[in-house]
């Protein structure tokens, strides 16, 4: 039960919670795989900076932090507060990938997502099942599920869109130092009104996604009609 005033779920709550979105690696690890790497990304839709894929496995679930939950239904505050618990927390194994803007022109950005995820759990090498966000994703040498909207119905995913949303943000942060009139570190590369209009006054940047429609548009504007000039 919550508390009116406060609005904190109490810790008999909190644990019910936890147990509900323990499912799927619940039901992996009662079939042997004790190493159950949740994996989600990050920037996909964006038409700057790279994508970001993080996998996390949890070996203890007693010391899994409160609170995890789908990255994009938190405040920025609470996901950088719950970034900073998983990254102490020694139990929980961890790995962050990127594949730049670049890769993402050069193979398209379902590619490079899947690459993205794909070698964030390489780094894991103690993985042995992976639950992945969204749909299947091809390539992976391990057995997988995949779980549409899996970042609120499993914390291993959901703790994964945390780390992967979170290092994403920081690194738009860092761009918006080197390339400050895009307002990277307000929109983090998402194709917001502001966005676009910086690329149309400045043109684009080496993080500028090329091959994304609003860029090419720029680039590349319809010809103009013809008045009718015997009308």
């Amino acid at each position: 039960m919550t508390s009116g005033k406060t609005g904190k779920v109490s810790p008999q709550d909190e644990l019910a919670r936890k147990e509900k979105l323990l499912a799927f690696e619940k039901i992996r690890w009662a079939e042997g795989f004790s190493f159950v790497a949740g994996v989600d990304e990050a920037g996909r839709g964006c038409m700057a900076g790279p994508v970001v894929a993080a996998a996390v496995i949890f070996t203890d679930p007693a010391k899994i932090p409160s609170g995890i939950h789908d990255s994009k239904q938190m405040t920025e505050n609470a996901r950088m507060e719950l970034r900073e618990l998983l990254l102490a927390e020694p139990s929980i194994l961890h790995a962050v990938a990127e594949v730049s803007a670049e890769e993402i022109d050069r193979i398209n950005i379902l590619q490079a997502t899947w690459k993205a995820m794909r070698l964030a759990v390489a780094q894991l090498p103690q993985t042995q099942f992976i639950l992945v966000d969204g749909n299947p994703v091809k390539g992976f040498e391990l057995p997988s599920q995949s779980i549409v909207k899996g970042d609120a119905k499993s914390l291993s995913i959901g703790a994964a869109s945390i780390l992967a949303k979170t290092h994403r943000d920081l690194l738009m942060k860092d761009f918006a130092e080197t390339f400050p009139q895009y307002g990277f570190e307000v929109h983090k590369g998402y194709c917001t009104a502001a966005h676009i209009e910086a690329v149309k006054k400045y043109g684009p940047c080496p993080i500028h996604r090329l091959s994304y429609a609003p860029i090419r548009k720029i680039l590349n504007p319809p010809d103009k009609i013809q008045p009718d000039l015997f009308g």
